[in-house]
């Protein structure tokens, strides 16, 4: 079990998405190094105010403690009381044109230190691999959705051509806001405590998911970011962002942990879309290009 690799996987992958994010841009993200107290730290690379992306961030953390957070144990309580350590990548990015969608990718690693029983016996080490990657569209294309689907799909088919279907079916589960009763976005792909395989193979399917990411995100931008946009197209953007917003404060394993972790709150909110709205009752009307967002792309289904 080499944690060792993992950390160095994932430090390169953020620096190779951030190399690929600015060649996008155009501008620079900011380093932000940070230490924890209780165990750890991370680095955050965040850009603001860019020309295509009004904030993004690619964050590093690796994470440890002498015990888990509720949100971590609650699920599974034979780990509590076991020391732990978390890494990974995440990333959040909002595009400033509404017609290039938001997206999500996050790989990560868990190990649950060695224990001792309650009757005395000795309880080996538990780790596991997570992540996956998922599209947040606005005004949708299905040229994009597709693409970005059959990304994913090519990401895991080496490692068993039944993980997508499973994978994309977990996704569209997660990324639902079950008091909207909607999806968050299209979906891609989603999987937690992954262990398939051993350690090694497990590894080789996330650095596949997150060596995809640039390959699946890039072309959908070079084809919108140029489309031509008013401030009716913004209004929509900031109404169906607040939904992303309600999501990742209610709902999202990985905001609760890293919050209920004492992890470094600036860089966990770095998520949090730099424009958002909420309306009363409001619905977009029948038969607009707002409508077709719900009524064709909110509808999970087998893109590819």
């Amino acid at each position: 079990m080499n944690t060792a690799a993992v950390r160095a996987y994932l430090l390169g992958l953020q620096g190779r998405i951030v190399e690929g994010l600015e060649a996008l841009d155009g501008g620079r993200f900011i380093h932000d190094a940070w230490q924890r107290p209780e165990g750890g730290g991370g680095l955050s690379r965040v850009i603001e105010d860019g020309a295509l992306l009004e904030r993004g961030g690619v964050l590093f953390s690796h994470v440890s403690g002498t015990h888990l957070p509720p949100s971590a144990s609650a699920a599974r309580p034979q780990l509590a009381g076991r020391g732990f350590e978390a890494m990974g990548v995440s990333l959040v990015l909002h595009p400033r044109n509404p017609y290039v969608p938001t997206v999500h990718l996050n790989v990560r690693c868990f190990v649950a230190a060695a224990a001792t029983g309650a009757d005395g016996a000795d309880l080996e080490p538990i780790w596991w691999f997570g992540g996956g990657m998922d599209l947040t569209p606005y005004y949708g294309f299905d040229d994009d959705v597709v693409h970005f689907h059959a990304t994913c799909r090519a990401a895991v088919a080496p490692f068993g051509e039944h993980l997508h279907p499973r994978f994309k079916r977990a996704c569209d589960e997660y990324f639902f806001l079950r008091h909207r009763g909607e999806p968050r976005g299209v979906g891609g792909l989603f999987f937690d405590d992954f262990t398939e395989g051993g350690f090694e193979q497990a590894f080789a399917l996330v650095r596949a998911v997150g060596d995809a990411f640039l390959p699946a995100y890039a072309p959908i931008v070079e084809r919108r970011r140029n489309h031509p946009y008013g401030e009716h197209e913004r209004d929509f953007q900031a109404y169906r962002r607040g939904r992303y917003v309600e999501f990742n404060l209610v709902y999202d394993r990985g905001t609760l942990f890293g919050l209920q972790s004492g992890g470094r709150t600036e860089s966990i909110l770095v998520s949090m879309p730099p424009r958002a709205a909420w309306r009363y009752a409001w619905r977009p009307a029948p038969g607009s290009a707002e409508a077709r967002l719900t009524e064709h792309f909110l509808q999970p289904r087998d893109w590819v």
